[in-house]
């Protein structure tokens, strides 16, 4: 499987699951996990995605592998 180049992901894109569904907006990319904006989250604490789970960006959308139920469980709160 090929290395996804991360340096695409910018701040403030969409990020969306394979099947559509919004999951959240990125604050920026932290190493290998991505750090979502608060304003995404009901209790107005951050979390982080693996970058692993990008499938694709395109424009101002990153695609996931998972669908977007699937990400909200694989979430990594920040500590």
């Amino acid at each position: 499987m090929a290395e996804h180049d991360h340096s695409a992901i910018k701040e403030h894109m969409k990020i969306i699951g394979a099947d559509g569904v919004h999951v959240g907006t990125v604050d920026h990319l932290e190493g290998e996990r991505i750090k979502m904006a608060k304003s995404d989250s009901v209790d107005g604490k951050h979390r982080y995605l693996p970058a692993g789970l990008v499938a694709t960006v395109e424009g101002d959308t990153i695609r996931l592998s998972a669908t977007g139920a699937t990400a909200v469980d694989l979430f990594e709160e920040a500590e």
